[in-house]
């Protein structure tokens, strides 16, 4: 760490799903399905630093140890309510000029399902990197309206979001939903 304090270079996306009698155990297993329960997770905001490379998420556990503290920006839901729908959105909005910071946003409903909850995960993104960016849009506009507008603008380069999704089963078993952006060093 430097004097000015960590700044990633990379990030992975990943996402993950458990289920168990209880609630506890379920959102392990959701981890372990991400494959990020083995460290000690810190949730930080929303920030996409500049110039951090997207990697995957192989990519990204090879630098990784057992126990290490780790930052990410984490989505997650929970329910044990038989046929409730879940879901648990990272949303990511990169600008065109990589010396500039991004955002990840984190979206978690019930009801919805994993396409309008990843839509939305993005749609979060890109309004706050649009509004920092001083983009003018209106913010009741559906998505589609808005990413033909910052796309027209040409400041925001890139949106996507991953987002994990599930339906409690029948017998009522918690379920966790859970969508991360793991920073590495």
């Amino acid at each position: 760490m430097s004097e000015t304090g960590f700044t990633p270079r990379r990030l992975f996306l990943t996402r993950g799903v458990g289920r168990h009698r209880e609630k506890l155990p379920s959102f392990e297993l959701a981890l372990r399905d991400a494959e990020i329960q083995k460290y000690n997770l810190v949730h930080v905001s929303s920030i996409f630093p500049p110039r951090c490379e997207i990697i995957d998420r192989e990519e990204g556990l090879k630098d990784l140890n057992a126990g290490q503290i780790v930052f990410c920006v984490m989505s997650r839901e929970s329910n044990n309510e038989p046929g409730r729908r879940l879901a648990a959105s990272i949303g990511l909005a990169i600008p065109q000029n990589v010396d500039y910071y991004g955002y990840l946003s984190e979206h978690h409903s019930l009801g919805q399902n994993e396409k309008v909850a990843g839509d939305y995960a993005e749609d979060l993104a890109a309004e706050m990197l649009a509004s920092t960016l001083g983009i003018e849009f209106n913010v009741d506009s559906n998505y589609d309206e808005k990413r033909d507008i910052f796309r027209m603008d040409g400041r925001i380069i890139n949106t996507q979001n991953s987002t994990a999704f599930a339906t409690v089963d029948e017998d009522g078993r918690w379920t966790t939903v859970l969508a991360a952006a793991v920073f590495v060093p």
